[in-house]
Parts: structure tokens; sequence; C-alpha cells
């Protein structure tokens, strides 16, 4: 029998030593924890065996308890190399703070720890078979527990399988319209796996990339609230390393810098020319995204027809300056004496504190915006649930928001276009929503009216504010497909 043929101390060994191999490895290979759909199920799995090895060569219902408590409190010591607030302790209790901080743990306790507790169930189970002796045996309660957990973890397992997909472009007749492409892609850019979503009618069509705002953001799912442009481009949604269904491309985060997203950005654009054969095409950023999609401009103007900013965002520091000072005035308008003692506490950006302070100046936006038509559905938030996503994207979505956004926001506290960038070599468009901030307006209408290029325009859209692109898309579509008449692409 096992037990007569194992002494205590190398039957603790052995427990001891699996929990410790699966948590180190968890943290070297996984140290934001599992963030695709195959690095959650390998965990799974391997979690459940774990848990039945501890309990069935132990004996022990305390290995319900001791071994998920070893593998946590290893796992976070083990990758305190990681970087970023999911992965850092709270700098407050904010809600911003706790919130990045069970981001970053609660997915992986639900995939790691709640499997090696149902492995323990049932290692308990076993150990009698092997000769182990366990007291008291399982009873009726712990096979009900390991039951419904089975089950649960049986729901969630297939929830995370689910893949991602994108529907195929249909004509008239419901039938897939012939020479179409609808596909999410991975390649590698910069060295690093990036996903892209690539949309349009026909191949044949001028290519549009489309760079969204964060830093961290995604415009994967808010690009699938209309499909106009598709009828006039080919569009290729891309997700920055670090954000969307490229956040495990943020590591290591040292690496992950304005300079490589604007490198990356020119090398997007060189695969999505290459592969559709053209020469240029053109490119549109949203909020942040309007900074590299302007960088990549000025470097490389032979790729680029025409360079599209929608919530042009030009001097960070002045934009944030700008917001507190009409946010405190808003404050002090409505008596609210909380908020305006705790901004005077902060004082004027910027900010160590990204995660806590930044969202007190922001957050009242669309209080001193107002428009009716807003309603949050094409917020980035509200867009990264749909099928071009699986269940391990969209939380990579959310987390990174938090950690891209605080890896690259302080790298462009000294940036100002109206210095770096006086002059382009290609038409430019900068379209504002009619309820856009002052603190974005002002300093994209300085940079505008001193801006040397080829031509530029102007443009207002109606009932919009910051993200006027996806909350005006028909608007969107026709003025891009004047763009491309114009700038002699009109087929």
């Amino acid at each position: 029998m096992f037990v007569t043929m194992t002494s205590r101390p190398v039957t603790l060994t052995i427990a001891g030593v699996s929990v410790l191999a699966f948590a180190l490895l968890s943290a070297l290979l996984t140290p934001r924890g599992p963030v695709t759909a195959q690095q959650a199920l390998v965990t799974m799995v391997v979690a459940l065996a774990v848990g039945l090895i501890v309990s069935a060569v132990t004996g022990s219902r305390w290995a319900l308890v001791l071994a998920p408590a070893a593998l946590v409190a290893v796992f976070e010591l083990a990758r305190m190399g990681a970087w970023g607030p999911t992965v850092d302790a709270p700098a407050s209790f904010g809600l911003l703070h706790v919130l990045s901080f069970l981001l970053g743990r609660v997915p992986h306790g639900i995939l790691a720890v709640a499997p090696m507790v149902l492995g323990g169930l049932l290692g308990l189970a076993v150990a009698p078979r092997l000769g182990v002796p366990v007291s008291p045996p399982l009873a009726a309660g712990g096979w009900i527990a390991a039951s419904t957990l089975a089950v649960v973890l049986t729901a969630v397992g297939v929830v995370v399988a689910r893949p991602a997909t994108t529907a195929p472009i249909l004509g008239a007749d419901g039938s897939v319209v012939p020479g179409s492409v609808a596909e999410l892609t991975t390649t590698v850019i910069g060295g690093k796996s990036q996903a892209i979503m690539i949309r349009g009618r026909s191949t044949s069509l001028p290519v549009l990339l489309h760079l969204a705002g964060g830093p961290g953001g995604t415009d994967i799912g808010a690009m699938r609230l209309d499909t106009g442009l598709e009828q006039h481009f080919v569009v290729a949604t891309w997700d920055q390393r670090g954000s969307g269904k490229s956040y495990p491309a943020l590591d290591p985060a040292a690496t992950l810098t304005l300079e490589q997203v604007v490198a990356d950005t020119i090398e997007v654009t060189e695969y999505l020319a290459a592969r559709f054969d053209h020469e240029r095409i053109y490119v549109a950023g949203q909020s942040w995204g309007t900074i590299p999609a302007t960088l990549a401009v000025q470097r490389r103007p032979d790729l680029y027809h025409a360079l599209i900013g929608t919530g042009q965002m030009v001097d960070i520091r002045e934009t944030d300056r700008l917001f507190f000072q009409d946010t405190l005035a808003w404050a002090r308008s409505r008596g609210d004496t909380a908020l305006v003692e705790r901004l005077e506490a902060m004082g004027p950006p910027p900010y160590a504190d990204l995660i806590g302070s930044y969202p007190v100046i922001v957050g009242p936006e669309r209080q001193l915006n107002p428009y009716p038509e807003f309603d949050g559905s094409t917020e980035m938030t509200a867009t990264i649930w749909g099928p071009e996503f699986s269940v391990m994207e969209s939380l990579g979505a959310i987390r990174g928001l938090a950690d891209t956004y605080a890896r690259l926001y302080p790298q462009v506290q000294e940036l100002d276009l109206r210095r770096v960038v006086p002059a382009l070599e290609v038409p430019v468009w900068l379209v504002m929503g009619a309820h856009e901030a002052r603190g974005r307006v002002e300093p994209a209408r300085a940079w505008f009216e001193s801006l040397q290029a080829p031509e530029k325009h102007w443009v207002v859209f109606e009932g919009s504010g910051h993200r006027a692109n996806v909350e005006r898309p028909a608007e969107y579509a026709r003025l891009l497909a004047e763009i491309k008449a114009a700038t002699g692409e009109g087929r």
C-alpha cells in the first residue's frame, strides 16, 4: 500500500514541491495571471491536478486551505518584478486602485484557486484508495460541494474557451460578398504578436488604419457598431500593444514606450500596405491614438494618403490643466465643497498618482459638456463584450486601460505637437465633436491654425463629444468617403 511505502516527510515534500513548482512556473510564465484562453484553460487543469495530488498524498482537509494559500503567497512574491496597477499593491483605497488590484487577482483566483480546491476535494476521495487515511472521510456535504464546484468550473471553462469571431460581410441576398474580407488576425509587430480586425466589402478598396484612444484602449467593438466605413475602405482596427486583444503583448513593460508605439504604427502600416498591395494607406486616430498616428505620418509621409484625427490630442499637460480649471470652477458653482477641497489639495497636474488623481479632474466631463445624444453605448467599456472578444480578451481590455495607461501617460507629459510637429506633408482632417471639452479643443485648434500642411480641414460634428467618429458613424463614413475622393482614391 502507498502509506506503507511512503513516509510522512516524503508525502509532505511531494505536496509542497507540487504547490511551489506550480506557483513559480505561473509567476514566470504568466506574471499577470492567465491573459489568454489557452493560458486560462491550462491553469485550470494544472491547478486541479496539483490540488488532487496534495490532498491525495496527505489525506488532510487542511490541504483545501493551506495549498491555495501557499499558491497565492508564493505567486505574489515571485511576480514582484511585474509592473502595473493590476499587479502592484494598491497605492490607496480609492475605487480605481481597489478595482485595478482586484482585476489582477480575482480572475486568477477563479482560474487557479477554485480548481485547486476542487482537486483537493477529489484528492480526499482518492486518498483512501492509495492507503492514505482521511479522518473524517469525505461526507455527503463534501461531495455536494465538489459536484457544485465542478459544474461551475466546467461552465467557466466553456465560457473561457469560446473563441472570438467577427461576422462575414453579407450582401442583400444574405450571402457573403465575393472578394470581401472580415477577419480577426494577429501579426508580429515590433517582435510582439498584436491583434487587428480587418473588414471591408472588397479587398481592392483603399486601406484605413484606425488607432484607438487610451492609452490602453480598444475600438474593435466600437468599430463594429456601424458598417458604413466598410463600404469605402478595408478598415483595419488595430489593438496597440498592451491594449484590448493585444494585452498579452504588454510585457516586458519597460519596452512599452511612445517611441515603440510609433514604430509599431509604421510597421502595421507597412504590413497592411504590402498585404493589400497599396503604396499608401489612410490613418485615423482617436484621442490618444491621434498622437502615434500624427508622429508616424510625420516620420513616414510616403506611407499615407491623409491623416484624420478625432478628439485630437496635442499637449497632454495643457489639456489636463484646463480640465483641472474647469472641474474646479464647476465644483464651486455647484457648491460641492468636498470636491473643491479635494481639488485644491491636489493642485493642478501633473500627478504622481495616475489612477487616483486624473479621474478626479476628468470624471465630471459629461456634466461639464452635456448633450442629450450621449447614452454611453459607444464608450470603450460598453463595447468590449461583443463576439470580437473572448472572455479573457474582454478582461484584458479592462486591465489594459489601467496598466498601459499607467505606463505611457507619464511619457507624453512633455509632448506638444505645436512644437514637435509644426508641419506635415499629407492632408489633415481634424474631427471634433460640438460638445468636446475645452481642454482638448483649445490646444487642438491652436495646433491646427499653425500647422503647415498641403491642405487642412477642421470639421465639427453636432450632437457628439470626444468620440465623434463612433457617436456619429454615418457622418464620419460620409466624410471619409469624401476624403478618399479628394485625395485621388475615389473608386
